[in-house]
Formats: structure tokens, sequence, C-alpha cells
């Protein structure tokens, strides 16, 4: 399956969140350190509901370790706002490809989204003059694009 990596997250809520879309779609999350939160936080899992244990979820102390746990081979898309870089349906995504994006509100810093690893640069398309999408929200989108082109792994 896939891989999804949230960089430094900073609002439990959104992890929760991603927690339910790990456990439901098969990928696995990984989290990067600093985390912005206690994963025993309330609101961490309120959102996460009774999904905990049955997503895939990995901490990681730095990007090393977690770009490590995914094999030097993985492919890794870094989600960014910015104009450029391509469409997330523009990717022939494959499977163990990593996910990977930043915290909220400023997305992925500079020297990550030009990391060695990175494969590309890859943007959800919006209205111009807008700010970005949910952090969760957008992980979703990419998750589900990806597991489409792969016909949901054969689930209905």
């Amino acid at each position: 399956m896939f891989h999804v990596v949230f960089f430094a997250p900073c609002i439990p809520q959104n992890t929760g969140n991603a927690i339910r879309l790990a456990a439901v779609t098969g990928v696995t999350l990984h989290l990067v350190e600093p985390l912005g939160f206690e994963l025993t936080d309330t609101k961490l899992r309120r959102s996460g509901l009774d999904y905990h244990d049955l997503a895939e979820l990995q901490v990681h102390p730095d990007l090393a370790a977690a770009l490590s746990a995914v094999g030097p081979q993985a492919r890794v898309f870094a989600f960014t706002t910015h104009a450029g870089g391509l469409r997330h349906t523009d990717v022939d995504y494959q499977a163990g490809d990593v996910l990977l994006f930043g915290p909220e509100p400023d997305g992925l810093p500079e020297w990550v989204k030009v990391h060695p690893r990175v494969t590309a640069q890859v943007r959800i398309p919006m209205l111009p003059a807008r700010r970005s999408l949910n952090l969760a929200n957008s992980a979703a989108i990419a998750v589900y694009e990806a597991w489409r082109q792969h016909d949901f792994g054969g689930h209905r």
C-alpha cells in the first residue's frame, strides 16, 4: 500500500482524522517529531475515535528515520500549496509510494521539499488567493487518488 508522512504535525484533530484514514484505507501513517501534541491528547483520541487499534501508526524522531522506515526505493511526493509541481492526479502512484505533508499553517519547510529523497513536489488544485486545504482533507484527497489508481486494492 502507500505511506502517509506528517512532518511535525501541530493539530491533534488532523492527526486523529489521519489515523481514521489509515484505518479505513490500509495506508501506514508516519508522524515525524516534534509533534505539537501528545499522542494521548483527548482531541486526537476523539478525532480518531476507536480506529487507533486498526491503523498502522509509526512515530519517528526525525525525517531521516521516517524515510529509512519506508525503505530506500520508495518514491517520496512532497505535497505543497505553492504553484508549480505536478497536480496530484498527474502522478502514476505505485505501491509503497510516500505522500509527505507538512504542518498547518506553513506546510513543509523548503529544505524538506528539496530533500534528495523527494521525487517530486505535488499540489492539489485550489482556487487562487486561498491559503490551503485542511491537512487531513489534503491527505484524504491524495490517498484516495492513489488508491483509486489501484482499483481500491480490490475493495468495494
